[in-house]
């Protein structure tokens, strides 16, 4: 189990900054996209629940607030000391977990593109980490002078849109830059190498997403990423903290929860639909992972959802 040290109280004028930033540019609770490419805002006035989530790869950056992910039986509770530096899509449990109508949690979050990261290895000359094996996607790190500066200039564009195609880019390349110099550098500098393992579970991962409702070999899925069945499945759980059937089954439950908000189906029609060939199977799974079965649960948020507007 991993826990990041309580927030440093000490003041931060280069956060406070930042804080000040993300404020004005998210008037209303939520994830807020901005006219920068990649570059999301988050913002909660309150503690939120649980919410179960496929977690791009991405660097997120709280201003204000604090915040915990739960990774398999991992968890990480970071706030304004610490950087979460996301790999690859992984699923996760996140929770706000301070945060206050006066000073409300304040996130910036900006997803990562393994290319980028690749060609921006080449060009800085950035040598590959020793081969240690894999570690979990997730990773805390301390938010050092510098990257916060980035991060602040960055958002400093959107309040003058015309600098942000001209500009945007190579303060994100500085942003990237600076992580992969930093203490996350072997796992990001990893992702980034074409023929590394942590590469092959990235690809793993794009391949169950593509296919998430077809039955699933692990025979077939080691063929596709060039692993034995044995190696993928140790290194898949080393990352994601689950196997890749489990993985799978996370898809189709969030897909069908999706649906069934989004699009009105029924459990039965939503089970179908993502590849379950047993309702009752689909109810207990979908119990199991969210707490309550599909026709209690999908009431429940629609009700939150009816709360909030």
């Amino acid at each position: 189990m991993k826990r990041a040290p309580p927030s440093a109280s000490a003041p931060n004028p280069s956060l406070d900054e930042l804080a000040t930033l993300l404020a004005r540019h998210t008037p209303a609770d939520g994830i807020h996209a901005t006219a920068i490419p990649r570059l999301s805002l988050i913002r909660a006035a309150e503690p939120t629940p649980e919410l179960h989530a496929l977690q791009a790869a991405a660097l997120c950056i709280v201003a204000q607030g604090r915040k915990q992910v739960l990774l398999g039986d991992d968890v990480y509770v970071y706030g304004t000391d610490q950087c979460l530096v996301a790999s690859m899509d992984l699923h996760v449990t996140g929770q706000v977990i301070e945060a206050t109508p006066a000073r409300p949690y304040l996130c910036f979050r900006l997803d990562l593109e393994p290319g980028q990261l690749s060609s921006l290895m080449m060009e800085a000359a950035l040598e590959a980490p020793e081969d240690r094996g894999v570690a979990r996607g997730l990773a805390l790190g301390p938010v050092a002078a510098p990257l916060l500066d980035a991060t602040s200039r960055l958002v400093r564009l959107l309040d003058t849109p015309r600098d942000i195609p001209v500009l945007a880019p190579l303060i994100t390349r500085e942003i990237l830059y600076r992580l992969l110099s930093g203490e996350n550098t072997a796992r990001l500098r990893r992702i980034a190498m074409a023929d590394s393992r942590l590469d092959a579970i990235a690809r793993a991962i794009h391949w169950l997403k593509a296919h998430y409702t077809a039955p699933l070999r692990i025979e077939d899925l080691a063929r596709t990423v060039h692993m034995s069945p044995s190696a993928l499945h140790h290194h898949f759980k080393s990352v994601t903290a689950m196997s890749p059937l489990q993985y799978q089954k996370q898809l189709r439950l969030q897909e069908a929860r999706r649906r069934m908000l989004a699009e009105a189906m029924d459990a039965a029609m939503a089970g179908h639909s993502v590849g379950y060939e047993s309702p009752s199977q689909f109810s207990r799974e979908y119990s199991r992972m969210f707490g309550a079965p599909p026709s209690r649960d999908i009431a429940r948020l629609r009700e939150s959802l009816g709360a909030v507007q």
